[in-house]
């Protein structure tokens, strides 16, 4: 599948392109952020994507949620984002997981990196635990109206940062998610071929009130 990678090969270089096949990552939810990072991620080279959702797809989510089509209403969010990724690259292997992610833990998966894209902040605490009990990597990211959040965590404390809480998101267009959830791939991408990816470090990403698109980089507390 040289052919495949040809635009991407100049970029990484064919050792740390081939590196990608024995690499592995679990995206939880399969939402707007988790439809994006499943398409851009499940076709760059890595070798098993793990997708979680317990959902289905309903009509309010279908125009932030790129994977999806009107005739998918009611469907598995995580079986019909599966066969997307099975259909655009044939050497990834993908296992979808109808459930939620206290059960997909029970199944002892191995990853790499564990990646943020569910849509609240309790299950995001869950992320962090689980993948400090795997002594691995795990990416958060959130957005609302204009902005986001991404942060790679690694010895950081997400809970000590981040209140936790179940409150519900203002208003959402479908450009910012997709903006968000490409910044979080691309740190993940990052991360798996050993390019230099700073950890710990929250990249809030926003419009201004001028429409001026703006990054401001916190470092988390330890």
């Amino acid at each position: 599948m040289e052919e495949y990678f040809l635009r991407q090969y100049p970029l990484f270089g064919e050792k740390k392109q081939k590196s990608l096949k024995s690499k592995s990552i679990a995206i939880i939810g399969c939402g707007g952020l988790g439809s994006n990072l499943a398409l851009t991620l499940g076709s760059s080279g890595i070798g098993k994507v793990y997708l979680v959702d317990f959902d289905v797809v309903a009509v309010h989510n279908i125009h932030r949620q790129i994977a999806y089509r009107l005739e998918d209403i009611n469907k598995p969010k995580a079986k019909l984002l599966a066969k997307i990724l099975r259909d655009r690259y044939d050497g990834v292997e993908v296992i979808e997981f109808v459930g939620s992610f206290e059960e997909f833990k029970k199944i002892d998966a191995k990853y790499d990196v564990l990646i943020d894209g569910t849509d609240n902040l309790p299950t995001r605490a869950k992320l962090e635990m689980h993948a400090r009990e795997l002594n691995i990597p795990w990416v958060y990211a959130s957005v609302e109206e204009f902005h986001g959040y991404v942060c790679f965590f690694k010895n950081s404390t997400f809970a000590k940062a981040i209140t936790i809480n179940d409150r519900v998101s203002a208003g959402i267009a479908p450009p910012i998610v997709s903006l968000i959830a490409s910044f979080e791939a691309n740190l993940v991408l990052r991360y798996l071929v050993g390019l230099n990816t700073e950890m710990d470090i929250l990249n809030y990403l926003y419009f201004d009130e001028d429409g001026i698109f703006r990054v401001d980089v916190f470092q988390m507390p330890i």
